[in-house]
C-alpha cells in the first residue's frame, strides 16, 4: 500500500468492528494532570510536544481551550513554565483524528490492525479535584472515542493538500510540518466519522468494568496481584494500543454492549449506532 493511500471496505465486507484501546494524555510521567471535577466532568491535558519550542504550526498548551470553559484554555492547568510551549494535541476532536508511530513504537504496532468502522477509544489517567484543589486521588477513565473512517497511513513525506485539509490539525501532521527534515517518519492518522466523541463525563475504568469487560491477549481475565494496586494493574494492562474487544464473536458483543451501557449511563446517547 503507497503511502497515505486510505483503506476501504465494501459494503459487503462480513467484517464485524473492532473496539480499540489507547492509552493518551498525560500520566504520572507528566509534572501536571487532567483534572476531573466531582460531577465527572473534566479537562483533557496532551503530553508535552517533543521538541517542546513551538513552531508555526503548533499548538500550545495556552490555545486549546477548556472543554469546560472554553472562556479559558488549558493553559490553566500546567506550570506556567508550559503554557507557551508546544503541546502534542491528540486526539483532537475538532477534525476527529487520532495518530501514532505505528510504524516506529512498539505500543503502538498493533493499530495496524485497525480498520474501517473499528472503534478507538482512549483511555486516560485523571486527578480528582475538589473544593478548589487536587485531591491526590487517581483514576484511568475513557475520556472519548473515535469512529474510524479513514486513515492515513505510513506518512513519509508531506501529505497532499486534500489529505492536510483532512489530516492536518493531527499533532503528528503539525509536527512535520515543522520539521521536515525529520518528522515525516512514517506516523499514522486515523480519522474519525461525525459519530466520534470527546465525551462529557469520564468513564471510570476501575476493577468491576475490566473484569466484566475486558480480557488479556489469550482471552483470559485481567490478573490482580495484590502486592500491586489496581491503578498500577490497570495501568500495566493498558499501557500498549491494543484491540480489546472483537464483536464477531457473541462473547464480544456482549461486552460490547456493556461498555457502551457504562458510557451511556454517564453520557446519554453516545454510541456510534
Amino acid at each position: 500500500m503507497e503511502r497515505g493511500a486510505d483503506r476501504h471496505t465494501t459494503s459487503d465486507d462480513p467484517r464485524r468492528p473492532k473496539i480499540w484501546l489507547a492509552n493518551v494524555g498525560a500520566n504520572a510521567a507528566h509534572p501536571f494532570s487532567s483534572p476531573r471535577f466531582e460531577d465527572g466532568t473534566f479537562e483533557l491535558l496532551s503530553i508535552p510536544e517533543s521538541p517542546p519550542t513551538a513552531g508555526p504550526h503548533s499548538v500550545r498548551y495556552a490555545d486549546v481551550p477548556s472543554f469546560n470553559d472554553p472562556a479559558r484554555t488549558l493553559g490553566r492547568w500546567v506550570p506556567e513554565r508550559f503554557r507557551e510551549t508546544a503541546t502534542h494535541y491528540d486526539p483532537e476532536f475538532s477534525a476527529l483524528t487520532y495518530g501514532d508511530n505505528v510504524e516506529r513504537n512498539a505500543r503502538a504496532a498493533a493499530l495496524k490492525g485497525v480498520r474501517e468502522g473499528d472503534v478507538l477509544f482512549f483511555i486516560v489517567r485523571l486527578a480528582d479535584w475538589a473544593a478548589g484543589e487536587f485531591t491526590g486521588r487517581f483514576g484511568f477513565y475513557l475520556a472519548g472515542f473515535l469512529q474510524v473512517e479513514s486513515i492515513l497511513s505510513g506518512v513519509w513525506s508531506k501529505p497532499s493538500e486534500a489529505e492536510l485539509d483532512r489530516y492536518g490539525a493531527n499533532a503528528h501532521v503539525r509536527r512535520g510540518l515543522n520539521r521536515p527534515s525529520d518528522h515525516w517518519d512514517g506516523f499514522w492518522v486515523f480519522g474519525g466519522s461525525r459519530k466520534s466523541r470527546r465525551l462529557r463525563r469520564a468513564v471510570p475504568v476501575d476493577r468491576a468494568l475490566a473484569e466484566r469487560i475486558f480480557r488479556r491477549a489469550d482471552g483470559g481475565r485481567w490478573l490482580w496481584n495484590p502486592s500491586r494496586s489496581e491503578l498500577q494493574t490497570i495501568g500495566s494492562y493498558t499501557r500498549a494500543c491494543r484491540c480489546v474487544i472483537d464483536t464477531s464473536s457473541v462473547d464480544g458483543r456482549e461486552r460490547a454492549a456493556l461498555l457502551w451501557s457504562a458510557v451511556e449511563a454517564l453520557n446519554p446517547g453516545v454510541r456510534p449506532g
